[in-house]
């Protein structure tokens, strides 16, 4: 079970990641259609918050918001401690 756990968050990290970086380059392309903080909020909840998180930092995105730092860090805490009870 814990390999599948770790399967999907891998997956979500990295499809969340490259909507967060998607994001930024949209953002610096004037007219260009973004996606909504709904849906990178909900992928980070739904167990991408490490690409998110990382995106954050590395692409500079989002971070002055900071409801995005919270929750991204939040879900990171639930998920980790998720896989530590499932070792």
């Amino acid at each position: 079970m814990l390999k599948y756990v770790l399967i999907y968050l891998g997956v979500m990290t990295i499809i969340t990641y490259i909507l967060y970086a998607v994001d930024k380059k949209r953002a610096k392309m004037k007219g260009a259609r973004r996606i909504s903080e709904v849906a990178l909020l909900s992928m980070s909840v739904l167990g991408g918050c490490l690409g998110g998180y990382l995106a954050m930092i590395i692409h500079h995105h989002k971070t002055k918001h900071w409801y995005f730092v919270i929750i991204n860090i939040l879900s990171l805490v639930g998920y980790t401690l998720l896989v530590y009870f499932m070792i």
